[in-house]
């Protein structure tokens, strides 16, 4: 009866240290397929990201002639998707593709800053100049004004819908004044500043004869400009009337009477009708994440800032 009471203990003893093996192969097996399926996520995220920031997922060319399109919508301004830098690649990356066959760049656009639509502008003259087999047209959309309009002026031809808006040849400059508001609930306003005209326009200050004259001489000058950009691109076309550079805005087909415009037509009809390339390969710089997130967050903020105190500089709007 004393040996299978001897044997018992070492019986029970293996039979555990079985289960116990066990028990921890299935624990590191659980914790080698929990790491492999982190990994994959982790795999997974770092794509998102890499695919949001524009590293991956880059634009195929069609291996025949097309028509390249290069997308303006909304409005011109630095640090924006219609900035002139972004414009400015899209374009040099359409003329570069021996596939291009022609370009339209699409509008629909208020306007914006005269400097980077003059930007854009020099850039299309200078490309046409360098590829003068590669056609570039305008093709307007719902609206055409100011800055998107000084932009447009570079194509060799504009192409308008009957409903299109076109014009708004002027400069302005805009702000507020709180100056009344201020003295309503007794605040006053202590401006220190060394040069004669370094609070040039401040709007808590009452505005200044000599400050606004100055003002009005630059968007004039500005002005100028703009007029001579849009009878360099036009040329003979224009049917010029007293309110043609005033700021007015015309509908498509009084804009084709006026010689703003050449045509009726959209950007299917063009690539089609006129390049005679269906096929449309689209040439716009897209913002990645890291972009649209400083865009929203910091250019926002600086907006409402210029906005509130009237410093916004000038506007082809």
């Amino acid at each position: 009866m004393a040996e299978p009471q001897d044997n018992q203990p070492q019986w029970e003893r293996s039979v555990l240290e079985k289960v116990a093996l066990a028990a921890i192969q299935e624990q590191r097996a659980a914790r080698r397929w929990g790491l492999f399926f982190k990994m994959l996520r982790l795999i997974y995220l770092f794509a998102l990201l890499f695919i949001g920031m524009g590293w991956f997922g880059k634009r195929d060319t069609l291996p025949g002639s097309h028509t390249a399109l290069i997308d303006i919508n909304g409005v011109i301004a630095s640090g924006t998707p219609n900035s002139a830098d972004k414009i400015m690649s899209g374009l040099q990356a359409a003329f570069k593709d021996s596939n291009t066959k022609g370009i339209v760049v699409r509008i629909n656009s208020p306007g914006g800053s005269p400097v980077q639509a003059g930007y854009i502008y020099d850039e299309i003259k200078r490309l046409r100049a360098k590829h003068p087999e590669i056609p570039l047209y305008a093709v307007v959309e719902d609206i055409c004004a100011s800055g998107g309009y000084y932009i447009a002026a570079a194509a060799d031809r504009i192409y308008v819908d009957k409903a299109s808006i076109i014009g708004s040849i002027g400069v302005l400059m805009d702000g507020f004044g709180f100056t009344g508001t201020m003295q309503k609930f007794g605040v006053e306003r202590r401006l220190l500043a060394a040069g004669e005209n370094k609070g040039f326009l401040d709007p808590f200050s009452p505005i200044q004869d000599k400050q606004k004259a100055h003002a009005e001489t630059m968007l004039d000058d500005i002005h100028q400009q703009f007029i001579a950009m849009v009878k360099q691109g036009r040329g003979k076309r224009l049917k010029e009337t007293p309110d043609m550079f005033s700021g007015l805005l015309w509908v498509g087909q009084k804009s084709i009477d006026l010689g703003l415009a050449d045509a009726l037509g959209g950007l299917d009809y063009v690539a089609r009708e006129v390049i005679k390339a269906e096929d449309i390969v689209d040439y716009t710089m897209q913002e990645n994440i890291a972009e649209r997130f400083a865009r929203r967050f910091g250019a926002a903020t600086a907006e409402a800032f210029v906005r509130l105190t009237g410093l916004g500089g000038f506007s082809l709007r």
